[in-house]
């Protein structure tokens, strides 16, 4: 191992809504030094500061050896779920105030009487109109009032607003406007912080825009003085290499771009556990799989294609939509910007068990969340949650909990159980545990079935990389609901999400409005935009760090057919544009369209909508370590055998091992148990697993 002065060492953190988890790495040797701690909802930062410290302090690492610190949050998301958003005006076009009382007029739920819709960000009060117009194809038919606009932002600043939006009509194809407004607006109020559509979503849709721009204006007092806060307590540990995020997309901004475009980190959390677990899937052989992230609050799937996350071009966020890409419009608040397509449902250990209205067993989306917890955390918890549920049916070890940091009380799990549910269904205390599991597979399962079957790709196809606290405990179940063949577990999934922050390159999305039919392309004025993307992309990359001969770049386009409303993203990869890459384009557009919806109509015109280029700056990945095989027999990994519930089954006897002295090559046969420090494998009855050569438990699960 390398000496502690020779070490370069990288970290990752990820807030959870009940864990905070931190991973740093030896980049020489690939070694890996954990921490898990419990989250600090009050104030997040608190929970950093303590992971990262207490990671630190335990393997004697010196701050001064870290090169590269990375950190994936909810806090963007928790701000709009919460109502917690800086107070905002918005200025728009005269006559236009009204977009976000406007919003969509499709309902989620066509015949809920009862359904409200969210309440705009910005109430009615603070959306002023100012004279000021331009056509579509942006030329301008009223000139900015620049005398309108100073009174707006004088009375703005008598009202206690702390930032302001601005989102005038199609500026997405002449910014001309909105920048002056910029300018004048800091010449009235010097600091007052601004956001323009034009330069957070340049897409058309007025509603989507606006709504986008506000997001952002909300987001950036709160979340700027939040990263501004972990730099300074980073800086006071004696680390200097500065701090960067993860986005919404699966890359990473510096926290100078994250302060000033705090929107792009809405889904910065889930999207690290679908990079950590294609980073497992690719090294285990399998670059086609869902992504499923079960941790205590929330359960998260995603679909991996060919190694790499489908992306989204827009989704919601808000008290309903809780933060999904978006399927029924009208629970959020629409957020435009590139995110990865993923599920989210309020399924996680600390899942909430109780009787509906009706008298039924359910579970979720209410949370215990972190404080107080599930019943057998013992710190006044007393509702019966999911991990409560597992513990009383023997999957979980009571005295191996954090790796014996922690202590689970058995007695309060059965009695929370007890009273609140199996009393009240005249059921015993395991099936009422074992009813609360069941159901809350059933959810995940859904969650699962969204991602394959919603897709359009058959799930017996596709492997299931199981990460997250929970993630395990439940993996070969579901994987047997969907007819999955085979379930992947890393070494240590409870911190796939924090490993999957140093697995990533830094990234910065750009697209530009550019409507035309395809076979009228300017070809020229094409080229010239994806120019001025790339520029842009290169200028900021480099001032990131990172060296010219670590840049790429991706070009994609939206298309659709002719006057019809949603579009697809179709690689572009030929910078050139001559008719012979046009043709392709479409050629391209044809197969996606068909893949997607099942038919393609290739006589049909298309056009262009979006021009769209990643900037990509790579970052050196990590490599970890093989686990060996050192010949040792699989019974030395072996520990105290335990009575484990199964469905269909009862209590069993069950195999308990310790996955610290599992070797390559070691294979296990079902019921067993399979125990570390951040999470539980269960491999039920007539299943058969396998560890590979990275340490990955690979099971197959008897179905598909």
């Amino acid at each position: 191992m390398a000496t502690a002065a020779a070490r370069r060492l990288r970290v990752g953190i990820d807030i959870g809504g009940t864990f905070t988890d931190a991973v740093v790495m030896d980049q020489a040797t690939g070694e890996l030094f954990l921490m898990k701690v419990a989250s600090t909802p009050r104030d997040p930062s608190e929970g950093f500061i303590e992971a990262f410290g207490r990671v630190l302090a335990k393997h004697r690492v010196n701050p001064a050896d870290v090169i590269f610190t990375v950190h994936g949050t909810t806090v963007a998301t928790n701000t709009i779920i919460e109502g917690k958003g800086a107070r905002a005006g918005l200025i728009t076009s005269d006559g236009f105030r009204d977009v976000l009382e406007i919003a969509w007029q499709t309902r989620p739920s066509l015949y809920d009487v009862f359904f409200e819709r969210p309440r705009p960000l910005v109430p009615r009060d603070l959306c002023i109109g100012v004279p000021e117009r331009r056509r579509a194809d942006g030329r301008s038919d009223v000139r900015l009032d620049e005398t309108a606009l100073r009174q707006v932002t004088r009375m703005f600043r008598t009202r206690g607003i702390e930032v302001i939006a601005v989102a005038f009509l199609h500026s997405y194809q002449n910014p001309d406007s909105e920048r002056r407004a910029a300018a004048i607006i800091a010449e009235e109020w010097p600091g007052v912080p601004v956001t323009l559509s034009s330069d957070i979503c340049p897409e058309v849709g007025e509603y989507v825009r606006t709504s986008t721009t506000v997001v952002n204006a909300v987001l950036l007092p709160r979340v700027g003085a939040y990263i501004e806060e972990i730099e300074r307590r980073l800086v006071d540990r004696g680390v200097a290499s500065g701090l960067y995020l993860m986005t919404s997309s699966g890359g990473i901004v510096a926290a100078e771009t994250a302060r000033g475009q705090p929107v792009q980190l809405v889904e910065s959390g889930p999207a690290a556990g679908v990079i950590g677990a294609a980073f497992v899937g690719h090294l285990a052989g399998f670059d086609n799989l869902i992504a499923l992230d079960i941790g205590g609050t929330t359960a998260k799937a995603a679909l991996v294609e060919r190694g790499a996350p489908r992306l989204a071009n827009e989704f919601e966020v808000g008290a309903a939509a809780v933060a999904t890409t978006t399927r029924n419009r009208g629970l959020g608040y629409p957020v435009k910007t590139a995110v990865i397509d993923l599920v989210e449902i309020g399924a996680g250990g600390g899942s909430i068990g109780h009787l509906d209205p009706g008298g039924a067993l359910a579970v979720g989306p209410e949370s215990a969340g972190a404080d107080p917890g599930p019943a057998c955390y013992g710190k006044g918890g007393i509702e019966p949650t999911l991990t409560d549920a597992n513990l009383v049916l023997g999957r979980l070890n009571p005295d191996y909990f954090l790796g014996g940091e922690a202590k689970l009380e058995m007695a309060l799990a059965r009695e929370a159980i007890q009273t609140r549910l199996a009393e009240p269904l005249g059921m015993s205390v395991p099936d009422a545990a074992l009813g609360v599991v069941q159901i809350a597979t059933a959810k995940m399962a859904n969650a699962l079935h969204l991602v394959s079957v919603g897709k359009g790709v058959d799930p017996r196809t596709l492997v299931l990389v199981a990460c997250g606290g929970a993630g395990p405990l439940h993996a070969v179940s579901l994987a047997q609901h969907l007819h999955v063949p085979t379930v992947v577990v890393p070494p240590n999934p409870g911190l796939c999400s924090a490993l999957g922050l140093l697995l990533t390159d830094l990234r910065h999305d750009y697209v530009r409005a550019f409507r035309a039919d395809t076979t009228m392309v300017d070809s020229s004025s094409m080229q010239e935009t994806f120019a001025q993307m790339a520029a842009e992309g290169r200028t900021l990359l480099r001032r990131e760090g990172v060296r010219e001969e670590d840049i790429r770049f991706v070009r994609e386009v939206d298309m659709r057919y002719a006057g019809q409303a949603y579009s697809l993203r179709i690689p572009f990869p030929d910078p050139s544009v001559t008719p012979a890459t046009l043709d392709a384009l479409n050629a391209e557009f044809f197969e996606a369209h068909e893949r997607t919806y099942g038919f393609a109509v290739r006589n049909e015109p298309t056009v262009l909508v979006n021009l769209r280029l990643t900037a990509i700056g790579a970052v050196a990945r990590p490599r970890l370590r093989q686990v060996g095989a050192s010949g040792a027999a699989l019974a030395d990994a072996e520990k105290a055998p335990r009575q484990v519930y199964f469905a269909g089954a009862g209590p069993v006897p069950a195999r308990i091992y310790d996955r610290y002295r599992l070797e390559a090559g070691h294979r296990i046969d079902g019921p067993a148990i399979v125990e570390e420090m951040d999470s539980t494998t269960v491999i039920p009855p007539g299943v058969r697993a396998a560890v590979d050569p990275v340490g990955n438990l690979v099971i197959a699960t008897g179905s598909g």
